[in-house]
């Protein structure tokens, strides 16, 4: 009886055995699959890491958010840097150079690279607000307006709730608010503020809207060209042909940094203009004008128009240096990297 137990029992170990075998050999081996995976994605970031070495701007070495140009030997910079580079060479009175192989640039020598800006597009990029990684042509449209974690601001801005937050919390912070509770009188102090910051905005077009009624009006639209001084160090300015206005003769006339000494020793550079009355005026008779200068026709130059006024004279030809008020220091790069600055001048009569 005890024999016949003990083989039962060794039968049954003998199968145990045999069905963890057979499962063994059945079940996949995971530590081998996660192993691929792990070389699949490492595959895939040092393929992204060499991309982002190849399709990089010659000059910052990053990769280009938007247009790619590149010199005749293919090596590529992205808009601002290929910019930069012409208005250095501007100011330099040099021809302007590719950084990689020193051949010539400019804007007819150099093309865009179109296959170029496709790739960077595809390439993923992280999300400012949550790290995630996404293509870069769908990244812009994520962090305006899908992100989770963006920053937005109260729906009660208005009238004086300073909460700015991500987008998951608006919600809750906005049922929780206190603004809407605040007393009239509170409410009314905070839209002031905001009600005075825009009357300052809206300051410049009603001053405009007054200008136009004026009775003598004249409009010009100008080129500005570069020319060089005639100092031990040349000095880069601009200068428009003579033109009529007002029965009389001007020009306008532009410098760099206000004169600096070398502003291509810079980075942030701005311009200023200056009107120059070319022609005699009578016996003591003055010209009281307001003057504004906007974009040109096919010009590219961004303007936050400000109004200025000067009164002329045959002792006081020339108005002070005023800043021309372009949105950014990259602008001012873009009009240094053109041949020529298309603008438009408005004169506005004062009647005494």
């Amino acid at each position: 009886m005890a024999d016949v137990v003990a083989m039962a029992s060794t039968e049954s170990i003998d199968e145990s055995l045999e069905t963890k075998d057979l499962k063994i050999e059945t079940e996949e081996p995971v530590k081998k699959k996660a192993k691929i995976d792990d070389e699949k994605v490492l595959m895939e970031e040092k393929l992204e890491q060499r991309l982002n070495g190849i399709l990089c701007c010659a000059v910052c070495l990053d990769l280009p958010p938007a247009a790619i140009y590149q010199c005749l030997n293919g090596h590529l910079m992205c808009a601002v840097c290929f910019t930069h580079l012409l208005a250095d060479a501007r100011l330099k009175n040099e021809q302007a150079t590719c950084p990689n192989c020193r051949c010539e640039i400019s804007r007819s020598q150099c093309s865009r690279n179109l296959a170029v800006e496709k790739a960077v597009c595809e390439l993923p990029a992280a999300c400012q607000f949550c790290n995630h990684y996404l293509p870069r042509n769908t990244l812009d449209l994520h962090q305006r307006e899908q992100c989770p974690e963006r920053l937005t601001n109260c729906k009660y801005q208005r009238i004086g709730c300073t909460w700015c937050g991500p987008y998951h919390e608006l919600k809750d912070h906005e049922q929780q608010c206190c603004r809407p509770k605040k007393s009239g009188a509170e409410i009314m102090e905070a839209l002031q503020t905001i009600d005075q910051n825009r009357a300052e905005e809206m300051k410049v077009y009603s001053h405009i809207f007054s200008l136009l009624s004026f009775e003598k009006i004249s409009l010009n639209d100008l080129q500005m060209r570069p020319y060089r001084s005639d100092d031990f160090i040349p000095r880069l300015y601009y200068e428009t042909s003579r033109f009529s206005a007002l029965d009389q003769q001007w020009v306008i006339k532009a410098r760099i940094n206000d004169n600096q000494r070398e502003p291509s020793q810079t980075y942030m550079r701005t311009m200023s203009y200056q009107v120059v009355l070319k022609s005699r005026l009578g016996c003591n008779s003055t010209m009281d004008l307001y003057y504004i200068v906007l974009k040109g026709p096919f010009g590219e130059m961004k303007v936050n128009p400000v109004i200025y006024r000067c009164e002329f004279s045959n002792e006081d030809y020339e108005s002070e240096y005023k800043e021309l008020p372009l949105i950014d220091y990259t602008e001012c790069n873009k009009l240094l990297a053109a041949k020529t600055i298309n603008m438009r001048i408005i004169f506005f009569l004062v009647q005494k």
